[in-house]
């Protein structure tokens, strides 16, 4: 009987300790995933701060861009304006010529044929139908370009 004594705690000693060997390898594992789930949250903190600087950088760049184009939209139309006040004064002082000029044709008794003066008047009217749709056609690319600087 102290035989069959002897071989019963062997057996019941051996389960024990194969528990405590598996227990160890899982400590050291929550231990590892533990910390490199510290580190993943280290890194995806400084990723969101990144982002956010970039961010910030990209709205200011953004909003000095959005300022230029605002000033050179300012100057070219003064431009246009300017130009347009120009070719108006030429086209009045053209006019004028002409005018000057027939009527000095006329005291010289050199009047021109009637049609002549029909085809200067109509030349007249063609001209004056020109620059009022360049103005119209410099208008609405005016208003296109500002529907494009408020987007």
């Amino acid at each position: 009987m102290a035989n069959s004594d002897s071989t019963l705690p062997l057996p019941v000693v051996a389960p024990l300790s194969s528990r405590k060997e598996n227990v160890t390898p899982i400590g050291s594992k929550i231990a590892e995933l533990s910390e490199s789930r510290t580190e993943l949250l280290s890194r995806i903190q400084g990723l969101k701060q990144d982002l956010q600087s970039w961010r910030s950088k990209l709205d200011t760049q953004v909003k000095v861009y959005r300022d230029e184009l605002s000033e050179l939209k300012k100057s070219l139309n003064g431009e246009v304006e300017q130009l347009r006040s120009e070719f108006q004064e030429l086209r009045t002082t053209l006019q004028q010529q002409q005018e000057d000029v027939t009527a000095s044709l006329r005291n010289l008794g050199l009047q021109d044929v009637p049609g002549d003066e029909q085809l200067v008047q109509e030349n007249k009217e063609a001209e004056g139908t020109k620059v009022d749709a360049n103005c119209e056609e410099t208008q609405a690319v005016d208003k296109d370009n500002g529907k494009e600087t408020e987007n």
